[in-house]
């Protein structure tokens, strides 16, 4: 892959999967939008010239065996087929697949973007993880969706807004440790009924918690991290990046 590859500035899940387990993480880096959403924006909701989305798109297909099931994500935990969205833009925050070629998708700007497959290669999921979601249960979802056993299942976790900068108030930490009172220990108080969350803890415990011990990833920062990540928290006008996951087609 030469330097001028947009790709070469994309990221990959680092985890052991099955060989025909791929994974493309796009950055903000690559593409043809201009400030604020400068410039790998593939948003197409969130104000940017749609020549330029429609042209970011264009170039991250030219990667992919299939057009990604995009989806209206609603911070819910529905979770579609990806194999069965068609050209709909459905509202759902997770896909999975087992048809090979179909490529699962989630967009995001600080919420955690979670990649799934089995040790058989045989399935794969993408699931978008706000806060709210997470809370809700979008990973039990899209774990149960998946179809095989969780112990099976290994968990990439992506680009997010990290433990440092994610401030929330103490309604979000009761709202976690009423479904898990280990929730407890993802929120540092700072005063005045504010916490730092730990977003990347608060899944690893929930995927724990259905029997997935191999869990990778969860050590970046979008907010932070402001050359290769768009930020929501950060800069509030921005694009957003993608996570996407798929089952090599057999040659």
């Amino acid at each position: 892959m030469s330097a001028t590859d947009p790709a070469s500035q994309w990221l990959k899940a680092d985890w052991p999967a099955p060989a025909n387990v791929h994974t493309l993480i796009t950055t903000r880096q690559g593409g043809r939008s201009l400030q604020p959403f400068n410039s790998f924006n593939l948003g197409s909701h969130v104000g940017d010239d749609a020549d330029a989305v429609a042209a970011n798109r264009e170039l991250l297909r030219s990667y992919l065996p299939d057009e990604p099931a995009w989806l209206n994500q609603v911070h819910g935990t529905h979770v579609v087929n990806a194999a069965e969205t068609g050209d709909t833009l459905q509202d759902a925050d997770a896909s999975y697949s087992s048809t090979p070629g179909k490529v699962c998708v989630v967009m995001t700007a600080d919420c955690l973007p979670v990649l799934l497959c089995n040790d058989a290669g045989s399935v794969v999921a993408a699931a978008h993880a706000g806060w709210r979601g997470l809370c809700d249960g979008v990973l039990e979802a899209s774990v149960a969706a998946t179809g095989v056993e969780a112990s099976s299942l290994m968990a990439w976790l992506g680009p997010a807004i990290g433990p440092d900068a994610f401030e929330v108030g103490a309604e979000v930490r009761a709202a976690f440790m009423a479904q898990d009172t280990a929730a407890e220990h993802a929120f540092t108080a700072i005063g005045e009924d504010k916490y730092l969350a730990d977003i990347y803890l608060l899944a690893r415990q929930r995927l724990a918690a259905l029997g997935i011990d191999r869990i990778y990833g969860g050590d970046f920062c979008t907010v932070i991290d402001r050359e290769r990540f768009f930020s929501y928290r950060r800069d509030k006008i921005t694009g957003r990046m993608a996570s996407l996951i798929w089952l090599q087609p057999q040659d």
